[in-house]
Protein backbone atom coordinates (compact mmCIF):
# COMPACT_ATOMS: atom_id res chain seq x y z
CA UNK A 1 0.00 0.00 0.00
CA UNK A 2 1.44 3.33 -0.62
CA UNK A 3 0.67 5.73 2.26
CA UNK A 4 0.16 9.35 1.81
CA UNK A 5 0.74 12.34 4.36
CA UNK A 6 -0.46 15.98 4.67
CA UNK A 7 2.66 16.77 2.75
CA UNK A 8 2.23 15.52 -0.35
CA UNK A 9 -1.41 16.81 -0.41
CA UNK A 10 -0.21 20.42 -0.62
CA UNK A 11 1.85 19.41 -4.15
CA UNK A 12 0.11 19.90 -7.54
CA UNK A 13 -1.33 16.86 -8.44
CA UNK A 14 -0.15 15.18 -11.35
CA UNK A 15 -3.32 13.06 -12.23
CA UNK A 16 -5.58 16.46 -12.21
CA UNK A 17 -7.08 16.37 -15.54
CA UNK A 18 -7.04 20.28 -16.01
CA UNK A 19 -4.26 21.13 -18.14
CA UNK A 20 -1.44 22.90 -16.23
CA UNK A 21 0.07 26.22 -17.99
CA UNK A 22 3.78 24.80 -18.15
CA UNK A 23 2.38 21.81 -19.47
CA UNK A 24 0.55 22.45 -21.83
CA UNK A 25 3.64 23.00 -24.97
CA UNK A 26 4.64 19.42 -23.89
CA UNK A 27 0.97 18.44 -24.48
CA UNK A 28 0.22 20.26 -27.68
CA UNK A 29 3.27 18.45 -29.34
CA UNK A 30 1.87 14.98 -29.14
CA UNK A 31 -1.47 16.16 -30.17
CA UNK A 32 -3.14 14.25 -33.42
CA UNK A 33 -3.54 16.37 -36.58
CA UNK A 34 -6.09 14.30 -37.79
CA UNK A 35 -9.03 11.59 -37.32
CA UNK A 36 -7.19 8.76 -38.70
CA UNK A 37 -3.92 9.66 -36.18
CA UNK A 38 -6.94 10.23 -33.15
CA UNK A 39 -7.69 7.07 -30.87
CA UNK A 40 -11.03 6.01 -29.34
CA UNK A 41 -13.92 7.89 -29.91
CA UNK A 42 -14.66 5.69 -32.26
CA UNK A 43 -18.12 6.80 -32.95
CA UNK A 44 -17.85 10.37 -32.65
CA UNK A 45 -15.43 10.12 -35.46
CA UNK A 46 -17.64 8.17 -37.91
CA UNK A 47 -19.83 11.21 -37.69
CA UNK A 48 -17.64 13.45 -37.58
CA UNK A 49 -16.14 12.38 -41.34
CA UNK A 50 -19.82 12.17 -42.51
CA UNK A 51 -20.56 15.74 -41.89
CA UNK A 52 -17.37 17.23 -42.94
CA UNK A 53 -17.08 15.36 -46.15
CA UNK A 54 -20.93 16.15 -46.99
CA UNK A 55 -19.55 19.75 -45.94
CA UNK A 56 -16.68 19.38 -48.34
CA UNK A 57 -19.08 18.45 -51.00
CA UNK A 58 -21.18 21.33 -50.92
CA UNK A 59 -18.77 23.62 -50.09
CA UNK A 60 -20.05 25.21 -47.51
CA UNK A 61 -18.32 25.55 -43.30
CA UNK A 62 -19.48 22.85 -40.91
CA UNK A 63 -22.89 23.10 -38.78
CA UNK A 64 -21.69 24.23 -35.26
CA UNK A 65 -20.45 21.59 -32.98
CA UNK A 66 -20.57 21.07 -29.34
CA UNK A 67 -18.23 18.64 -27.56
CA UNK A 68 -18.45 17.89 -24.08
CA UNK A 69 -17.24 15.42 -21.25
CA UNK A 70 -14.56 15.51 -18.86
CA UNK A 71 -11.58 17.46 -18.95
CA UNK A 72 -8.58 16.02 -20.85
CA UNK A 73 -10.62 13.25 -23.20
CA UNK A 74 -9.89 15.11 -26.20
CA UNK A 75 -12.15 18.00 -27.21
CA UNK A 76 -9.27 20.97 -27.50
CA UNK A 77 -7.62 18.24 -30.02
CA UNK A 78 -10.64 17.69 -32.35
CA UNK A 79 -11.71 21.14 -32.64
CA UNK A 80 -7.93 21.63 -34.12
CA UNK A 81 -8.18 18.08 -36.25
CA UNK A 82 -11.90 19.47 -37.77
CA UNK A 83 -9.97 22.61 -38.64
CA UNK A 84 -7.33 20.90 -40.19
CA UNK A 85 -9.70 18.49 -41.97
CA UNK A 86 -12.03 21.52 -43.42
CA UNK A 87 -8.38 22.84 -44.38
CA UNK A 88 -9.76 25.79 -42.57
CA UNK A 89 -8.03 28.29 -39.72
CA UNK A 90 -9.04 27.73 -36.51
CA UNK A 91 -9.22 30.80 -33.46
CA UNK A 92 -8.96 30.02 -29.85
CA UNK A 93 -10.63 32.01 -27.21
CA UNK A 94 -12.95 30.55 -24.18
CA UNK A 95 -16.00 32.01 -21.86
CA UNK A 96 -14.06 33.72 -19.57
CA UNK A 97 -11.89 35.61 -22.24
CA UNK A 98 -15.19 37.06 -23.65
CA UNK A 99 -15.97 39.73 -21.03
CA UNK A 100 -17.69 42.23 -23.28
CA UNK A 101 -19.95 42.67 -26.55
CA UNK A 102 -16.70 44.31 -28.42
CA UNK A 103 -14.68 40.98 -27.53
CA UNK A 104 -16.84 39.07 -29.48
CA UNK A 105 -17.58 41.67 -31.96
CA UNK A 106 -14.01 41.91 -32.84
CA UNK A 107 -13.28 38.52 -33.21
CA UNK A 108 -16.50 37.68 -35.45
CA UNK A 109 -15.63 40.41 -37.57
CA UNK A 110 -11.99 39.41 -38.39
CA UNK A 111 -13.28 35.43 -39.41
CA UNK A 112 -13.31 34.27 -43.16
CA UNK A 113 -15.10 32.30 -44.99
CA UNK A 114 -14.80 29.01 -43.46
CA UNK A 115 -12.56 29.44 -40.24
CA UNK A 116 -13.53 27.69 -37.05
CA UNK A 117 -13.59 29.58 -33.96
CA UNK A 118 -13.21 27.25 -30.98
CA UNK A 119 -15.07 28.76 -27.68
CA UNK A 120 -13.58 26.59 -24.23
CA UNK A 121 -15.39 26.36 -21.55
CA UNK A 122 -18.42 27.84 -23.16
CA UNK A 123 -20.58 27.49 -20.38
CA UNK A 124 -18.97 29.97 -18.59
CA UNK A 125 -19.68 32.45 -20.87
CA UNK A 126 -22.08 35.50 -19.60
CA UNK A 127 -25.91 36.16 -20.86
CA UNK A 128 -24.70 39.13 -22.56
CA UNK A 129 -22.14 37.50 -24.89
CA UNK A 130 -24.63 34.23 -25.56
CA UNK A 131 -27.19 36.45 -26.81
CA UNK A 132 -25.44 38.17 -29.59
CA UNK A 133 -23.85 34.83 -31.06
CA UNK A 134 -27.07 34.06 -31.43
CA UNK A 135 -27.69 35.57 -34.68
CA UNK A 136 -24.20 35.05 -35.57
CA UNK A 137 -24.51 31.24 -35.23
CA UNK A 138 -27.79 31.23 -36.90
CA UNK A 139 -27.86 34.20 -39.43
CA UNK A 140 -24.17 34.74 -39.76
CA UNK A 141 -25.31 38.55 -38.57
CA UNK A 142 -23.96 40.36 -35.91
CA UNK A 143 -26.88 42.95 -34.15
CA UNK A 144 -24.81 45.92 -32.59
CA UNK A 145 -27.08 48.74 -30.53
CA UNK A 146 -25.87 52.07 -31.54
CA UNK A 147 -26.90 54.79 -28.93
CA UNK A 148 -28.28 54.97 -25.83
CA UNK A 149 -32.03 55.45 -24.68
CA UNK A 150 -34.67 56.62 -26.96
CA UNK A 151 -32.55 57.31 -29.82
CA UNK A 152 -30.85 53.74 -29.67
CA UNK A 153 -31.09 51.87 -32.63
CA UNK A 154 -29.82 48.18 -33.81
CA UNK A 155 -27.16 47.78 -36.69
CA UNK A 156 -26.84 44.16 -38.10
CA UNK A 157 -23.22 43.61 -40.11
CA UNK A 158 -23.09 40.41 -42.30
CA UNK A 159 -20.31 37.94 -41.46
CA UNK A 160 -18.49 35.40 -43.65
CA UNK A 161 -19.89 31.43 -43.29
CA UNK A 162 -17.85 30.07 -40.62
CA UNK A 163 -18.08 27.11 -37.37
CA UNK A 164 -17.95 27.24 -33.95
CA UNK A 165 -17.02 24.39 -32.10
CA UNK A 166 -17.84 25.01 -28.23
CA UNK A 167 -16.17 22.78 -25.30
CA UNK A 168 -17.63 21.83 -22.03
CA UNK A 169 -17.35 19.95 -18.72
CA UNK A 170 -20.56 21.09 -17.53
CA UNK A 171 -22.95 20.63 -20.31
CA UNK A 172 -25.91 21.30 -17.80
CA UNK A 173 -25.08 24.99 -17.23
CA UNK A 174 -25.44 25.54 -20.77
CA UNK A 175 -28.90 27.54 -21.54
CA UNK A 176 -31.21 25.29 -23.81
CA UNK A 177 -31.19 28.27 -26.04
CA UNK A 178 -27.25 27.95 -26.87
CA UNK A 179 -27.34 24.35 -26.94
CA UNK A 180 -30.25 24.17 -29.01
CA UNK A 181 -28.02 25.80 -32.04
CA UNK A 182 -25.33 23.73 -32.15
CA UNK A 183 -26.44 21.24 -35.16
CA UNK A 184 -23.87 18.30 -33.49
CA UNK A 185 -23.43 17.48 -30.28
CA UNK A 186 -21.06 14.81 -29.24
CA UNK A 187 -19.77 13.69 -26.04
CA UNK A 188 -16.22 12.82 -24.96
CA UNK A 189 -16.37 9.07 -22.89
CA UNK A 190 -13.32 8.02 -20.89
CA UNK A 191 -10.90 5.84 -23.23
CA UNK A 192 -10.35 2.25 -22.43
CA UNK A 193 -7.35 0.43 -21.19
CA UNK A 194 -6.08 -0.68 -24.81
CA UNK A 195 -6.98 2.91 -26.40
CA UNK A 196 -4.44 4.60 -23.72
CA UNK A 197 -1.86 1.74 -24.78
CA UNK A 198 -1.89 3.14 -27.95
CA UNK A 199 -1.93 6.68 -27.46
CA UNK A 200 1.18 5.94 -25.13
CA UNK A 201 2.93 4.27 -27.65
CA UNK A 202 2.16 7.18 -30.05
CA UNK A 203 3.22 9.43 -27.67
CA UNK A 204 6.35 7.90 -26.80
CA UNK A 205 7.41 7.75 -30.97
CA UNK A 206 7.12 11.26 -30.92
CA UNK A 207 9.40 11.57 -27.65
CA UNK A 208 12.03 9.47 -29.72
CA UNK A 209 11.31 6.71 -26.23
CA UNK A 210 11.26 3.30 -26.42
CA UNK A 211 8.48 1.79 -24.61
CA UNK A 212 8.25 -1.60 -23.30
CA UNK A 213 4.43 -2.97 -23.49
CA UNK A 214 3.79 -4.01 -19.71
CA UNK A 215 5.23 -0.20 -19.10
CA UNK A 216 2.98 1.09 -21.22
CA UNK A 217 0.30 -1.07 -19.61
CA UNK A 218 1.24 0.02 -15.79
CA UNK A 219 1.19 3.33 -16.98
CA UNK A 220 -2.32 3.06 -18.83
CA UNK A 221 -3.88 1.27 -15.60
CA UNK A 222 -3.46 4.55 -13.69
CA UNK A 223 -4.15 7.72 -15.77
CA UNK A 224 -7.69 7.39 -15.05
CA UNK A 225 -8.75 6.46 -18.51
CA UNK A 226 -7.71 10.11 -19.19
CA UNK A 227 -4.96 11.14 -22.29
CA UNK A 228 -3.65 13.90 -20.99
CA UNK A 229 -2.86 12.08 -17.73
CA UNK A 230 -1.54 9.23 -19.41
CA UNK A 231 0.88 11.51 -21.05
CA UNK A 232 2.04 13.75 -18.33
CA UNK A 233 2.83 10.33 -16.54
CA UNK A 234 4.70 8.81 -19.63
CA UNK A 235 6.34 12.24 -19.19
CA UNK A 236 7.48 11.91 -15.56
CA UNK A 237 7.91 8.48 -15.80
CA UNK A 238 10.50 9.03 -18.66
CA UNK A 239 12.26 11.45 -16.57
CA UNK A 240 12.71 9.09 -13.74
CA UNK A 241 14.06 6.42 -15.91
CA UNK A 242 16.99 8.47 -17.80
CA UNK A 243 17.77 10.30 -13.90
CA UNK A 244 17.91 6.87 -12.43
CA UNK A 245 18.22 3.88 -14.97
CA UNK A 246 20.31 5.65 -17.62
CA UNK A 247 17.26 5.40 -19.67
CA UNK A 248 16.28 1.62 -19.77
CA UNK A 249 11.70 1.70 -19.34
CA UNK A 250 10.25 -1.35 -18.47
CA UNK A 251 7.45 -2.44 -16.03
CA UNK A 252 9.07 -2.67 -13.16
CA UNK A 253 10.69 0.52 -13.51
CA UNK A 254 7.32 2.11 -14.19
CA UNK A 255 6.15 0.87 -11.04
CA UNK A 256 9.02 2.35 -9.28
CA UNK A 257 8.46 6.08 -10.81
CA UNK A 258 4.31 6.16 -10.14
CA UNK A 259 5.25 4.69 -7.07
CA UNK A 260 6.91 7.16 -6.20
CA UNK A 261 4.76 10.17 -7.61
CA UNK A 262 2.62 8.42 -4.91
CA UNK A 263 -0.30 6.92 -7.78
CA UNK A 264 -1.01 3.37 -7.03
CA UNK A 265 -2.05 0.57 -9.54
CA UNK A 266 -5.46 2.37 -9.82
CA UNK A 267 -4.39 5.59 -10.56
CA UNK A 268 -5.40 6.91 -7.24
CA UNK A 269 -3.05 9.56 -5.86
CA UNK A 270 -2.62 10.72 -2.38
CA UNK A 271 -5.19 13.52 -2.19
CA UNK A 272 -7.63 10.67 -3.22
CA UNK A 273 -6.37 8.60 -0.75
CA UNK A 274 -6.23 11.09 2.12
CA UNK A 275 -10.04 12.23 1.57
CA UNK A 276 -10.92 8.28 1.88
CA UNK A 277 -9.19 8.00 5.04
CA UNK A 278 -10.57 10.86 6.63
CA UNK A 279 -14.00 9.39 5.50
CA UNK A 280 -13.25 5.90 7.16
CA UNK A 281 -11.36 7.05 10.42
CA UNK A 282 -13.23 10.08 11.40
CA UNK A 283 -16.67 9.71 10.36
CA UNK A 284 -16.61 5.54 10.41
CA UNK A 285 -16.95 5.59 6.64
CA UNK A 286 -20.26 7.48 6.39
CA UNK A 287 -22.99 8.44 5.61
CA UNK A 288 -22.20 12.22 6.08
CA UNK A 289 -22.71 15.29 4.58
CA UNK A 290 -20.70 17.02 2.09
CA UNK A 291 -19.47 19.97 3.90
CA UNK A 292 -18.61 18.33 6.73
CA UNK A 293 -16.16 15.82 4.94
CA UNK A 294 -14.85 19.45 3.05
CA UNK A 295 -13.96 20.80 6.58
CA UNK A 296 -12.55 17.12 7.59
CA UNK A 297 -10.22 17.02 4.78
CA UNK A 298 -9.53 20.54 4.36
CA UNK A 299 -10.67 20.73 0.59
CA UNK A 300 -13.23 23.08 -0.65
CA UNK A 301 -16.68 21.70 -1.70
CA UNK A 302 -16.23 21.89 -5.14
CA UNK A 303 -13.11 20.19 -5.13
CA UNK A 304 -14.29 17.22 -4.35
CA UNK A 305 -17.28 17.26 -6.59
CA UNK A 306 -15.14 18.27 -9.62
CA UNK A 307 -12.23 16.38 -9.12
CA UNK A 308 -12.44 13.52 -6.00
CA UNK A 309 -15.91 11.67 -6.56
CA UNK A 310 -16.66 11.59 -9.99
CA UNK A 311 -13.50 9.07 -10.16
CA UNK A 312 -13.97 7.63 -6.47
CA UNK A 313 -17.82 6.98 -7.79
CA UNK A 314 -16.32 5.30 -11.24
CA UNK A 315 -14.17 3.03 -9.04
CA UNK A 316 -16.94 2.07 -6.91
CA UNK A 317 -15.08 3.53 -3.62
CA UNK A 318 -17.64 6.20 -3.08
CA UNK A 319 -21.86 6.08 -3.33
CA UNK A 320 -23.94 9.07 -2.69
CA UNK A 321 -26.51 8.66 0.00
CA UNK A 322 -30.00 10.74 0.43
CA UNK A 323 -27.68 11.22 4.46
CA UNK A 324 -24.68 11.75 2.81
CA UNK A 325 -20.89 10.11 1.18
CA UNK A 326 -20.33 6.77 1.98
CA UNK A 327 -17.35 4.68 1.66
CA UNK A 328 -17.39 1.46 0.12
CA UNK A 329 -16.60 -2.04 1.23
CA UNK A 330 -14.09 -1.86 -1.99
CA UNK A 331 -12.68 1.63 -0.43
CA UNK A 332 -12.17 -0.05 2.74
CA UNK A 333 -10.03 -3.20 1.22
CA UNK A 334 -8.11 -0.80 -1.03
CA UNK A 335 -6.78 0.60 1.57
CA UNK A 336 -5.94 -2.40 4.03
CA UNK A 337 -8.86 -1.64 6.62
CA UNK A 338 -11.18 -4.25 7.65
CA UNK A 339 -14.87 -3.56 5.96
CA UNK A 340 -17.57 -3.62 8.25
CA UNK A 341 -19.80 -6.01 8.94
CA UNK A 342 -23.35 -5.13 7.01
CA UNK A 343 -26.27 -4.02 8.68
Amino acid sequence: MIESNADEVEEPRIVDKEAAQEEQPFEAGLRPQSLDEFVGQEDLKTGLRIFIQAAQKREEPLEHILLYGNPGLGKTTLAHIIANEMNAQVRITSGPALERVGDLAAILSNLKEGDVLFIDEIHRMNKSIEEVLYPAMEDYALDLVVGKGPSARTLRLGLEKFTIIGATTKLSLLSSPLRDRFGMVYQLNFYKDHEIERILLRSASLLNMELDLQAGKTIASRCRRTPRIANRLLKRVRDYAEVKHDGALDEAIAKEALNLLTIDHLGLDAADRRLLQVLIDQFKGGPIGLTTLAAGTQEEVATIEEIHEPFLLQLGFLERTPRGRKATKQAYEHLGYDAPAES
